[in-house]
């Protein structure tokens, strides 16, 4: 017992009040997030939409997305992190209802469109407010609770999604909007804005924002890991797209699928936790190279999936790979993005997402349609493999960009030159006795590094 006291204290202890009140938000968001797991279904089954129209209408939320987190990146360093939430989050609701009485494929198309852009515009918000508010030290732990929330709610939510459908679509749209609202009202009454740690940060010797494109652009090392994440998420995101309508053509209902898809949160649920003491001083180029080879293993599998329990066993693999992933991801980004200029980084970043978002069911599609469904699992295997040694090449120099980063934002104590005492309080100083200098303590920005 005192052994579980502790680890759960060494897991949940001493992280800031503002940290619990995103993470009851992201909980809170993610137990109604039932459109976007059974989209593909909802558009093929209910609607009777082709599944290239489907992974039109997907791709499209992906390009809302993308122009969402960029301008989403930036409003978050020059408006706020806390209105450009709020914003997301309201906008978000109202489109969740306005996609779910869409009929026309237009209006579906453009409804898929707004709603990714709404969406995904709170994720360079969340994230720079996470580091905000998060020590460094602290960060693994953090990044590991919340996304062990968001799975926790993402089980939960495929399980009750299958159950609703047969009741409803709408009640599917209506559930997440409502949701999402909730999310907007805890921030709304107790989140504040913390753009001033970022801020200070700045004063202290980080980049100009007006500069910030520029900087991104120049920044080779990054951008590198975008793009590794780019191809990584091309591989991840099939389980939306491509995965239901293949266990669909295997002869298994939604509910079917709620259920198997459900595994992946209920594994991270039960195991996520545990992953930050696994990886904790281990490489986190090895450690991302080897989430790159599990994940394209288990989707590689996927191509000899016919019924439930085997397309389990391939979640179950993939699942495993996702949860090495997503915690050295986060710390990792964290590091690699200057004060200055989190927002627009971690914009950047969920840009790979957005783009990966965009064009996944649509290659997805296509490559099924063209070469078959081995063809595309196979695939996503043999990225998987070439993911994991690039990561293996450019982990140094990210580990040096994040090393530079660091030194460059410890603030410095100037040496000030004073003038002469005066010849009595000169005499006084020569004969006091010595005090102790006080201990350097780091300002709230460097903590926020």
């Amino acid at each position: 017992m005192r052994t579980m006291r502790g680890w759960f204290q060494d897991t949940t202890g001493g992280l800031p009040k503002t940290f619990w009140y995103l993470w009851a938000g992201t909980l809170i968001n993610r137990l109604g997030s039932f459109v976007l797991v059974f989209l593909a279904i909802y558009l093929t089954l209910e609607r009777g939409f082709s599944a290239t129209q489907a992974g039109l209408v997907l791709g499209l939320w992906g390009v809302g997305g993308a122009i969402g987190t960029t301008v989403g990146g930036t409003l978050t360093d020059r408006w706020g992190r806390r209105p450009t939430l709020l914003t997301a989050h309201l906008g978000a609701a109202t489109m969740m209802l306005a996609l779910g009485f869409a009929r026309p494929l237009w209006a579906v198309a453009l409804g898929a469109f707004l709603l990714g852009t709404f969406a995904e515009a709170a994720r360079p918000a969340f994230g720079a407010m996470m580091i905000d508010v998060v020590p460094e030290k602290d960060r693994l732990r953090a990044f590991s609770l919340n996304y062990w929330a968001i799975n926790l709610g993402f089980a939960c939510a495929a399980i009750l999604a299958g159950l609703a459908a047969e009741v409803g679509y709408l009640l599917l749209f209506a559930v997440d909007a409502a949701t999402t609202l909730a999310t907007a009202l805890i921030i709304f009454f107790r989140v504040g804005e913390t753009r001033r740690a970022s801020t200070t940060a700045a004063r202290k010797g980080g980049p100009a924002p007006a500069g910030a494109l520029r900087t991104i652009l120049a920044d080779r090392v990054f951008l590198g890991f975008v793009v590794l994440n780019l191809f990584s998420a091309l591989v991840f995101l099939q389980h939306i797209s491509m995965l239901p309508i293949a266990m669909g053509e295997s002869g298994l209902s939604p509910a079917t699928y709620g259920s198997v898809i459900a595994l992946n949160g209920i594994l991270i649920v039960a195991g996520q936790l545990f992953v930050p003491r696994l990886i904790r001083g281990r490489s986190r180029s090895h450690v991302l190279a080897l989430a790159a080879v599990v994940m394209g293993v288990g989707f590689g599998l996927t191509a000899f999936a016919e019924t439930a329990w085997f397309y389990g066993v391939t979640v179950l693999i993939w699942t495993l790979g996702e949860m090495l992933n997503s915690p050295s991801n986060a710390t990792l980004i964290a590091e690699l993005s200057p004060a200055a200029l989190r927002g627009r980084y971690q914009g950047t970043f969920s840009l790979s997402w957005q783009v990966a978002g965009a064009t996944a069911p649509v290659l997805g599609g296509l490559v099924r349609e063209q070469s078959g469904n081995a063809t595309l699992w196979l695939g996503c295997a043999a990225v998987g493999g070439l993911v994991a040694v690039a990561h293996l090449v450019s982990g140094p120099a990210r580990e040096r960009r994040a090393t530079a980063l660091r030194t460059a934002t410890t603030p410095l104590v100037p040496a000030v030159a004073l003038d002469p005492p005066a010849p009595e309080a000169a005499e006084a100083a020569a004969t006091a006795p010595a005090e102790p200098l006080p201990a350097t303590r780091p300002s709230p920005a460097t903590i926020g590094q």
